[in-house]
């Protein structure tokens, strides 16, 4: 009698490893996106030749200053920079890639040590991490002398890109609370201002650069930003080349220490993000309604009473809360200080340009009506006469004017502390002041005769299709008309000046500051009966987005 022997099991497949998972779903996820339209697709594609242009334009100017004593000042601050747009860009652009939200994976059983190493490799795949390559090498290319340098570089390169990626993630999983709620899409549109600043910024910095005569101004910044991860990697280059091997040594090991730092910092984000309950509870709402309550308290107390304050309230709340409204005062806030101030700066600007935050504030009296987007109708409903509209379109003009009186006042007292041209600063709050009583009189008109609807679907869109034109003589033909309404006041500051009467150019102040308050009432009665009866078609203008 013979037994039968157990058949042995089949083999099984091994599973494939957790990164090589998410390397193909990071691949699908790419690819997916640009299937979904034509748009889509070309939008990609250009970003990726604009970003290779910039990454080859960057490596070219790195081998031209290869050899040039100067090449380290260049070299370390920029890394700098590239590593603090790293740590930004998930703040502004939370969904740009899909992968930086971790709570997707919260039910799927996943270790946090093999999910940080997953998705930071899966983090490489993209066009930032290309361009960060491509500065990197471009650096060290610079830099490197002898072998001891290029053997620093070696370890340097990935070193720099894998600290950048890992310094993303960890700010993005640290707030991934932040960048899925209200005010994360609050930050994303205000990312327009980060980049006008920037721009700003930029120009200012080539300016000192050009009149210093040279890149060894930098030095200062490459010396400070050499001890700072990544930029001390790169720093280690030029000390190793330059055969200061403990130097050199103390940098890597500094900017390896700051990768094991942010991959813990990563890991215990993640954790907490898996495990943690969020702030979502009965109690926390409570504690925000009673926050809400408090503050609705003092602002009642702060405003007058009725119609115009309740107005006035509403406004302030819009600008507090909604984005999109919120996105337009901060960055007129900021350009219209910038613009003054960086001038002044430079040694070439005049007290006058202070004006121009009276004209930035100016803006947003304009398509008053198309704000409240579909909401108007409930305004609507509270007027029927055209005294009801004199009254609302007044509050919404004295609620603007709570928060650019002062400002105007501190812009123009800040140009003329930098230019040191105190005298001149009575005649220009009072053509200041002017300014923004005929933008407040020509936002009022032109928010009558020509609204138009903003789409709140896209952070990027403020007017809807087929409404450009009606936003075009709205804004632009309300400015140069307020231009015209300055006339009377800019030509007596011109006489003034020409005829050699200073002495008397501080009744400037009282003057344009009067002229202003009768032309916005001026305006203000101009658009109240206009208002009243175009009702119906500011309604429908306004809710067509």
């Amino acid at each position: 009698m013979t037994t039968a022997t157990p058949a042995s099991p089949a083999p099984t497949a091994a599973a494939p490893s957790l990164t090589s998972v998410f390397v193909r779903l990071k691949l699908a996820l790419l690819r997916n996106g640009l299937r979904q339209s034509a748009g889509r697709t070309a939008a990609y594609v250009t970003s990726i030749v604009v970003t290779a242009v910039f990454a080859a334009g960057t490596v070219l100017a790195f081998v031209l200053l290869r050899g040039n004593a100067d090449a380290v000042s260049v070299a370390v601050p920029m890394t700098a920079v590239l590593a603090l747009a790293w740590t930004v860009m998930p703040l502004f652009v939370p969904s740009g890639d899909e992968t930086l939200d971790p709570s997707r994976l919260v039910m799927l059983p996943l270790r946090p040590r093999s999910l940080v190493r997953a998705l930071l490799v899966a983090s490489l795949v993209g066009i930032g991490p290309l361009f960060t390559v491509c500065v990197a090498l471009g650096a060290a290319f610079a830099l490197a002398r002898g072998a001891a340098g290029i053997v620093v570089s070696v370890l340097a390169v990935p070193l720099v890109t894998l600290v950048c990626v890992a310094l993303s993630r960890a700010v993005a999983a640290a707030n991934v609370r932040l960048l899925t709620s209200r005010k994360g899409r609050d930050l994303a549109v205000l990312s327009g201002l980060v980049i006008a600043v920037g721009i700003q910024l930029v120009n200012f910095g080539v300016q000192r650069l050009s009149r210093a005569g040279g890149l060894s101004v930098l030095e200062p910044a490459a010396e400070l930003t050499g001890w700072l991860p990544p930029a001390s990697a790169v720093a280690a280059v030029d000390a190793a080349s330059a055969g200061d091997h403990t130097s050199a040594a103390a940098r890597l090991l500094l900017t390896a220490a700051a990768l094991g730092a942010l991959l813990y910092w990563w890991q215990r984000s993640l954790v907490k993000l898996m495990t943690a309950p969020d702030g979502s509870t009965i109690g926390a709402a409570g504690e925000a309604t009673a926050k809400d309550t408090a503050g609705r308290g003092l602002l009642n107390r702060l405003l007058p009473g009725g119609r115009t304050g309740t107005v006035m309230e509403r406004s302030l709340r819009y600008i507090w809360r909604d984005p999109k409204t919120k996105a337009a005062w901060i960055t007129s806030l900021a350009i219209g200080l910038i613009v003054p101030m960086v001038n002044a700066l430079q040694g070439t600007g005049s007290i006058y340009f202070a004006c121009f935050a009276s004209g930035m504030l100016g803006i947003q009296m304009y398509n008053q009506f198309g704000q409240d987007t579909s909401a108007f109708w409930m305004v609507a409903q509270t007027i029927s006469t055209t005294a009801d509209a004199y009254a609302e379109l007044r509050a919404r003009a004295l609620a603007l004017l709570t928060i650019t009186l002062p400002y105007t006042v501190l812009v123009t007292a800040a140009t003329a502390a930098v230019l040191g041209d105190w005298p001149a600063l009575p005649q220009a709050l009072g053509l200041a002041f002017a300014l923004l009583g005929a933008m407040l009189a020509t936002g009022a008109v032109a928010s009558a005769n020509f609204p138009y609807s903003i789409p709140q679907d896209s952070a990027y869109k403020n007017v809807a299709p087929g409404q450009a034109g009606l936003a075009w003589i709205s804004i632009f033909g309300g400015m140069l008309a307020a231009a015209v309404l300055c006339a009377p006041v800019i030509g007596a500051t011109v006489f003034l000046h020409l005829t050699d009467r200073e002495p008397l150019l501080w009744i400037l102040l009282p003057g344009g500051t009067a002229y202003g308050a009768l032309i916005a009432w001026a305006g203000l009665r101009m658009a109240a009966p206009r208002t009243a009866r175009r009702l119906p078609e500011i309604l429908a203008a306004v809710s067509k987005g």
